[in-house]
């Protein structure tokens, strides 16, 4: 009797996932492979007129890191392994085309960017007590903070000699700002941070420091490695300047979107007492109790769940959201009206789509 129930049971769990289960197994594997291989085949696409280069300046950045030091080469291998899409160097190579033949100053560019920001990133981690960095762990996670510290200036050091010894004086200015401004807006943001007090002013002149700055320096930097014309070298400045306060807002706006495991947004900005252009613009909107209100929460309630939930409803309700996204368009837009009055060739339409990747990406 026991036995006939149990495989009545089984059969009936089968039919089960039959029915159901494996639907839903095909569906998720569907959407992730679809939406993941879309996103893929995109990245392709733009890359597609550099891609020869990218593979080349794999190579060549992993053997400007090198050292006669053990230890150091097994840390520069672990960071170039954990590379991401490469978005610097496609800016640098994309630039460097639009203006005339990729050459070998294009890649010391290049080279020198990521070297610079690599060397930033580390330090950040180091700051932050961040142990994480694209879901892997960081260098200071696993060497702690003493060798990541000393990696990074490593790593400085080598992007000011790569320029030096190439006599490429103009990139490191180029560069060396760059990192200057970087450093200034995180500093900028932290002073800012205490008081909660980040007018939209102040808060746009953080983003085109701590995030713009360094696109701009990769657009700048590829098209002074093939042209001397200042006018030319300062309107691609300007149009990375554009694309980096594009895609900070669009970062931004993440943190306002539905997480997928929870189904809620993640409020991460707001539970680390930021300040970004939806909940400024609800603050710039709202009557003295409402600030009060708003700035409470931020400040005192950061980890209220529930209080964190009701901010981000209010910024939604208010127009938060609507207007950050027309802000951003406004800078996407303002970034190809400058690419239009460039050559027209594939490298151009590959830093037109590359813009529009930057505001539609998902992630």
């Amino acid at each position: 009797m026991h036995g006939e129930l149990s495989l009545k049971l089984e059969a009936c769990g089968k039919e089960l996932i039959s029915i159901y289960l494996k639907p839903l197994i095909f569906a998720c594997v569907y959407i992730l492979f679809t939406f993941g291989d879309r996103n893929m085949k995109q990245i392709d696409r733009i890359k597609a007129p550099i891609d020869e280069h990218i593979r080349k300046f794999e190579s060549t950045f992993s053997s400007s890191m090198k050292s006669a030091i053990p230890l150091l080469n097994t840390i520069t291998k672990f960071i170039v392994k954990r590379k991401g899409k490469q978005m610097r160097p496609m800016f640098v190579f994309l630039s460097a085309g639009l203006i005339g033949a990729i050459n070998d100053k294009a890649y010391h560019a290049a080279a020198l960017i990521e070297l610079l920001h690599t060397a930033t990133l580390i330090h950040d981690d180091v700051v932050d007590d961040s142990y994480k960095r694209r879901g892997f762990f960081s260098l200071n996670a696993l060497w702690k903070n003493k060798i990541a510290v000393l990696v990074g200036d490593y790593l400085l050091s080598k992007g000011l000699l790569l320029a030096l010894e190439n006599k490429e004086y103009d990139l490191l200015e180029i560069v060396s700002t760059a990192t200057q401004e970087m450093s200034e807006g995180e500093l900028l943001q932290i002073e800012k941070a205490r008081r909660l007090d980040i007018s939209e002013e102040v808060y746009f002149e953080i983003i085109r420091k701590k995030t713009a700055s360094l696109i701009a320096s990769c657009c700048a930097a590829g098209s002074a490695a093939i042209s001397d014309d200042k006018d030319i070298v300062n309107k691609m400045h300007q149009f990375g300047e554009y694309v980096g306060i594009a895609f900070q807002i669009k970062d931004d706006l993440f943190d306002y979107q539905k997480n997928l495991d929870t189904g809620k947004p993640s409020g991460a900005d707001i539970k680390e007492q930021k300040m970004t252009l939806p909940l400024i613009y609800i603050l710039n909107h709202s009557d003295a109790k409402q600030k009060r209100w708003i700035i409470n929460t931020v400040k005192r309630h950061n980890t209220n769940q529930e209080r964190v939930m009701k901010l981000i409803k209010k910024v939604y309700d208010e127009g938060g959201i609507d207007y950050a996204i027309r802000s951003m368009y406004d800078y996407r837009n303002k970034a190809l009206d400058i690419l239009d009055t460039l050559p027209d060739n594939e490298y151009r339409n590959s830093l037109r789509e590359l813009v529009i990747y930057t505001t539609e990406r998902k992630k």
